[in-house]
């Protein structure tokens, strides 16, 4: 176990006024290598920027940016000036906050392998440092390709960096290793130049407000409390979905996979966050050790326990959310043909605690999907006078956030009779704030020493023990089904299969903008729309599946988010077929009376299904959706 010494923050002057009762930062300066990239321009400018408009930057602050374009820093801040009118993510501009924190920008070329370049950018941080007051605490960024670490922290050691006077700390951006071997050659290679308390880690999802949020919601909220082990919890999800595919990025990613791109790093954060046992104190150490402590109880997998609880997936050719076609993964521009790499994966978790024990986690994240969203799922155990229907405590990480209660309430009548009802709390209708990059606060915690929000060397090598038999696994064992989903949809029907053999399922959280792809549903009022998004379960199923048979009688309501069916007469005749952001089933509902048809479907396909009974309920509540569901169908007729 590594320890942390948490330098106290100093205090800083006021560069604007400050937001609330937040302070500006400790003076410094951020030396950003590998400043001309995109992540300075997409991500770390703006951060500055959202700083600086919110006053949490000081008056004693500079940038130096180093990189192998031949510039000036004129011609640095110019380039920034740019950049920054196109990927800031306030409201309005604010030109007199940026044009502060344009005459803090400096910038010296430089080669990463060339000493000289090191010895140039150290006298300009002594000199900068030296005329704006902000010399005494010094961050390191480095902006660049992990293949560069290695030998960019031997140059800076050369050049007397990791010996500069004051406070000194070295940002490094994931990914951190591609494996557990490379991750504890590269800590070994840091730890030979800098201290464990002068290197921060930097995983973005640390920044994020919501993830931020599930330490809050646990130590500020004591009546979960009592709830928060294996005795009450059935088991969590922790879900981050895409809809969009590699796209550009295919030389990386096929050298990467989600595995590594996601699992390794992302969701593991949240499930440190989500699991592990309170700390004694908000004290960085404290959180830390926590977070540690509960990865070395994640149970390793062995070959067979991967096999069995671990699932891959790779998009093939399918439909974007738009309906325009998308790209099968071996299709995307610098993607082999052949390539063997997962873009989702789903596994099955065991915590070997006291609190845990016998209680499972589900991790998936997958590109391409039906949903971008990223979510934590609580389902409790059921208990009586539940109705049936587990409670579920959702934490929305991205891109809605904040945090919802799924419960059974009463309905409005005489009768006793229970229905799904839910209880949210909305970041974007409780708090005025502007939308940031994520890294507003991990830059913010880095200037002022506080490496809370950072991975220490024991996390990011547990966090690879656990997931390295899987990548193991998968190198050596080539996958027969790939592709196996389609862009566009839930994924592959193997991740469905790995909960349904434990009497589980995906809990989809389903959202008012999928509903709207649907004209049967495009005009419906809010609160019809808040008891679908509650009542609709998802459904995948296979090219040939029936969904439901000629002459049923009780049957549900089916909306095809993705795929296309056939309806099939009782002669075995096509009677017609039903595309996506189409739905079947509720006339022989709104009729009470047979199926008149099978249905089956052509392609593989994902379903909404409202049940039966929930539908009636909803027809009885709301007249007008019965009357849209007569129209429709007419037409269709």
């Amino acid at each position: 176990m590594q320890s942390d010494s948490a330098e106290t923050a100093q205090a800083g002057t006021l560069g604007h006024a400050s937001r609330g009762s937040e302070a500006a930062a400790a003076p410094g300066v951020l030396v950003i290598l590998g400043a001309s990239g995109d992540l300075t321009k997409r991500l770390l400018m703006p951060a500055l920027y959202n700083l600086a408009c919110d006053g949490l930057l000081p008056a004693e602050f500079a940038v130096i940016g180093m990189a192998r374009r031949p510039l000036d820093t004129t011609a640095f801040r110019e380039q920034q000036r740019q950049d920054i009118q196109r990927f800031h993510t306030r409201r309005d501009f604010d030109a007199d906050r940026w044009a502060w924190l344009e005459s803090r920008l400096h910038y010296t070329s430089g080669e990463f392998g060339d000493p000289e370049a090191y010895a140039r950018l150290r006298d300009t941080v002594l000199a900068v440092g030296g005329d704006s007051g902000a010399a005494g605490n010094t961050l390191l960024y480095l902006a660049i390709s992990p293949e560069f670490f290695q030998t960019v922290n031997g140059l800076l050691d050369e050049a007397g960096f990791t010996q500069l006077p004051g406070s000194r700390k070295i940002i490094v951006e994931k990914p951190f290793g591609k494996d557990l071997d490379s991750a504890v050659a590269l800590n070994r290679s840091l730890l030979t130049h800098w201290r464990e308390d002068e290197i921060y880690r930097i995983d973005h999802y640390l920044g994020k407000e919501t993830v931020q949020n599930l330490l809050a919601f646990r130590m500020a909220n004591g009546m979960f409390a009592p709830l928060w082990n294996a005795a009450h919890i059935d088991h969590i999800q922790i879900s981050a979905t895409e809809t969009v595919g590699v796209e550009t990025r295919g030389e990386y990613y096929d050298k990467t996979g989600v595995v590594r791109d996601m699992l390794q790093n992302h969701l593991m954060q949240m499930l440190a966050y989500v699991c592990m046992e309170l700390p004694t104190s908000l004290e960085p150490s404290a959180v830390r050790d926590e977070k540690s402590r509960l990865l070395r109880a994640v149970r390793l997998f062995d070959p067979a326990s991967a096999a069995r609880d671990c699932v891959r997936g790779q998009y093939g050719a399918g439909t974007k959310a738009d309906g325009s076609a998308a790209l099968g993964y071996r299709q995307e521009p610098n993607v082999d043909p052949e390539s063997n790499n997962a873009t989702y994966a789903a596994l099955k978790l065991h915590l070997d605690n006291d609190r845990w024990a016998g209680m499972p986690v589900y991790l998936r994240s997958g590109k391409a999907l039906w949903k971008r969203g990223t979510e934590i799922v609580v389902q409790f155990k059921p208990q009586p006078g539940d109705g049936g229907e587990p409670n579920l405590l959702i934490f929305h990480i991205q891109p809605f956030q904040g945090v919802e209660i799924r419960m059974q309430a009463k309905r409005p009548g005489p009768a006793f009779e229970l229905q799904r009802a839910g209880m949210r709390f909305d970041y974007a209708e409780t708090f005025e704030a502007t939308r940031g990059t994520g890294y507003e606060v991990l830059l913010y915690s880095a200037l002022n020493s506080d490496p809370t929000l950072f991975s220490r060397t024991d996390f990011v090598e547990d966090s690879w023990r656990i997931v390295q038999p899987v990548l193991d696994l998968w190198k050596d064992t080539r996958a027969a089904d790939f592709p196996n989903y389609m862009a566009g949809t839930w994924g592959p029907l193997a991740a469905h299969a790995l909960l349904a053999r434990d009497g589980r399922r995906w809990h989809e959280c389903i959202t008012r903008d999928v509903l709207l792809r649907s004209e049967f549903f495009a005009n419906a009022p809010a609160v019809l729309l808040n008891n679908l998004t509650l009542a609709c379960q998802p459904r995948a199923v296979e090219a040939g599946a029936t969904v439901v048979e000629r002459g049923e009688q009780s049957s549900d309501l089916y909306v095809v988010c993705r795929g296309e069916l056939e309806a099939i007469g009782g002669s075995g005749e096509r009677l017609g077929v039903v595309k996506a952001g189409e739905c079947f089933g509720e006339m022989a509902l709104l009729d009470n009376r047979p199926r008149n048809a099978t249905v089956r479907a052509v392609s593989p396909c994902d379903l909404l299904v409202l049940a039966a009974a929930d539908f009636r309920r909803i027809v009885q509540d709301f007249p007008q959706a019965e009357a849209e569901f007569r129209r429709i169908a007419a037409q269709r007729r």
